[in-house]
């Protein structure tokens, strides 16, 4: 009996990554990494992206880091065409973001400018340097790392909801048009995920109620905890394989029953 293939793989495929250099895009690009996929980090801390690789190439997979910061179009259109002139790319994965918080009345201009930079044109940015490439090369995978703050109501989150509700328009509206080349489009919708910056968020607001504020924000999600990069990196993996190839067009809340069950 001949063995069966592999679920969920990814081998022989070259997936370009953001942000990868901590957090959920760190355990993205070791998840496809370990399924056979090679692995492009586009990260604007060059040093975070390098230590991602070291990790990956140290479990046997294959990893390069690239310095772009994705708000800047050049930037980007000059890192996508260096990987182009050397291998065909299968995956995108736009994850590269920032927070803030605040409502609108505390939301500077700045402050608006700058999540916009980063979570909608950067997107923005990296699928416009993609897409034709993944038109001529016969299709791929779009996948946008969206929130569940673009489409619920969340306290505090005016600028950054705002940011992540154009993420899922944006999905909707690349996978509808790219339909005909056999470009998939999807997003996923996190609830709170447990990061580095989750810490380090609470280290500076909170200093000696850390564990007290962990667990209130842990409970927020009806689960009663946060969920863990590596859960969010599983559904990423899924939805870039063969194995969701009749998906597209859909934004996946990861949530804990937040969205449904909240409340």
């Amino acid at each position: 009996m001949s063995e069966s293939k592999q679920q969920f793989s990814l081998e022989g495929k070259v997936a370009v990554i953001t942000g990868a250099g901590s957090g959920i895009g760190r355990a993205i690009a070791r998840r496809f990494a370990a399924s056979g996929a090679m692995v492009r980090i586009l990260e604007l801390n060059l040093a975070e992206a390098e230590e991602s690789c070291r990790e990956i190439t140290a479990a046997g997979g294959c990893a390069t880091a690239h310095a772009c910061d994705v708000a800047n179009q050049e930037q980007v259109k000059a890192t996508f065409a260096d990987i182009f002139k050397k291998e065909r790319v299968h995956i995108l994965v736009n994850n590269a973001g920032i927070a803030h918080i605040g409502r609108l009345e505390t939301t500077s201009e700045s402050d608006f400018d700058r999540i916009y930079r980063v979570n909608v044109k950067g997107f923005y940015n990296c699928m416009y340097a993609c897409i034709g490439h993944l038109k001529d090369n016969g299709g791929g995978v779009i996948l946008n790392m969206a929130s569940i703050a673009g489409s619920t109501g969340l306290a505090d989150r005016f600028a950054y909801s705002t940011s992540k509700g154009a993420v899922i328009a944006m999905t909707y509206s690349v996978a509808r048009d790219y339909l005909p080349n056999r470009i998939r489009c999807n997003c996923i919708s996190p609830a709170r995920v447990h990061t580095p910056f989750v810490d380090g968020y609470i280290q500076k607001n909170f200093p000696g109620k850390e564990k007290e504020m962990f667990e209130k924000l842990s409970n927020a999600q009806p689960i009663g905890r946060m969920a863990e990069p590596d859960e969010i990196a599983a559904l990423a993996l899924f939805l870039c394989s063969d194995e969701a190839g009749f998906i597209t067009g859909t934004d996946y809340p990861i949530d804990g029953g937040y969205f449904k069950l909240h409340g």
